[in-house]
């Protein structure tokens, strides 16, 4: 499925949740890692706000592209951020939804 490129050039963005490892496979504890590089994928909260409107974002990103210390309250620029729908079949059940990813985020100036 195609991605789309988020534009936060104008965006005030914060971090909301910490980093936490993204799991390939919540049973077995596996965790998520990027196909092209390898890394292992981490979740972190980030509200973003503009044009008057805030939203908090999920985004998966490779923990080689964040600072050690990111927490919660943190001014951040957020680079490569893209979104992409998604839909599966899960019981019987369909689902989608849209989700997030980057590639680094950086505390702000």
């Amino acid at each position: 499925m195609p991605s789309f490129k988020i534009d936060t050039s104008t965006a005030v963005v914060f971090v909301a949740t910490a980093p936490t490892p993204k799991l390939a496979n919540a049973k077995t504890g596996e965790r998520a890692m990027d196909r092209e590089t390898g890394a292992a994928l981490s979740t972190v909260g980030l509200l973003v706000s503009d044009d008057g409107e805030g939203n908090l974002y999920q985004v998966t990103i490779p923990e080689t592209g964040y600072p050690e210390g990111l927490a919660p309250g943190m001014p951040v620029k957020v680079i490569g951020l893209k979104a992409r729908d998604w839909e599966n079949e899960f019981n019987g059940q369909k689902r989608h939804g849209i989700s997030f990813r980057a590639v680094a985020i950086t505390p702000a100036a």
